[in-house]
């Protein structure tokens, strides 16, 4: 299992545990396990921060 998997699922883990029930929890859920699967994937070496940051006239 790739370190984005374990990201993701820890991030939705994390989501479960956090909150029970209702939209609140399932948005809660979605972004946890976002920001998990992309810090799984920052681990991994697939992105960096300099992906998010670039300008918006450069490529």
């Amino acid at each position: 299992m790739s370190n984005t998997t374990t990201g993701m699922l820890g991030g939705v883990a994390l989501g479960f545990a956090a909150a029970f029930g209702g939209f609140t929890a399932f948005l809660l859920v979605g972004v946890l396990g976002t920001l998990g699967y992309l810090l799984g994937r920052w681990a991994d070496g697939d992105i960096g921060p300099s992906d998010f940051l670039r300008r918006g006239g450069q490529r």
